[in-house]
């Protein structure tokens, strides 16, 4: 999926929300996908207007997603954000088992990672990304040239916030925050 201007930054600034004052922010990062070259600028620029320090964290196999999480821990992070990136979707469990496990508020782009057991995250809408795609192919297969299929962005983002989760952490969700919800998991 398409990198989304603006999105990283309302990550961080949801970072923020879960966790108020957080100072110190980690960023998993997968260096080797080209959609987080933008993301990581974004949120850097983002993060030096507000005065946060980032800590950035390589994750480009499975390997490296548990060791990223203890030095995040090791370095006292606030609050975790995982970038958008087709390995971090794909490795999902793993990535909310080493949140969980570190006890490290995390934001992530992809909902997927909510449904794993992640606390929170803000992003495209994947599954109607697909369903978008699938249109396309059905039109592709029916004759109409590709050229005159228009290029679409996603247009619908969500917020989904795992209570589980943020009881487990001992976290508690602001009311605003739940308010601005689009689906709760309980």
């Amino acid at each position: 999926m398409p990198y989304v201007r603006g999105l990283p930054s309302k990550q961080l600034e949801i970072a923020r929300e879960i966790v108020a004052g957080a100072r110190k922010v980690g960023i998993v990062n997968d260096t080797s996908d080209i959609k987080t070259t933008p993301q990581w600028d974004e949120i850097s620029a983002t993060a030096a207007k507000l005065e946060i320090k980032i800590v950035g964290g390589d994750a480009q196999t499975t390997e490296d997603v548990e060791p990223t999480f203890r030095r995040f821990k090791e370095e006292r992070v606030d609050v975790v954000i995982v970038l958008q990136a087709n390995f971090l979707l794909l490795d999902r469990a793993q990535i909310a088992a080493a949140a969980a496990a570190t006890r490290l508020p995390t934001v992530y782009g992809y909902r997927e990672l909510v449904d794993a057991g992640g606390l929170i995250s803000y992003g495209i809408d994947l599954r109607a990304c697909n369903y978008r795609a699938a249109t396309y192919v059905y039109k592709i297969l029916n004759g109409t040239p590709v050229a005159d299929l228009p290029f679409e962005f996603p247009t619908r983002l969500d917020l989904v916030i795992n209570l589980r989760t943020a009881k487990a952490l001992g976290l508690t969700v602001p009311d605003m925050l739940l308010a601005r919800a689009d689906e709760v998991i309980e």
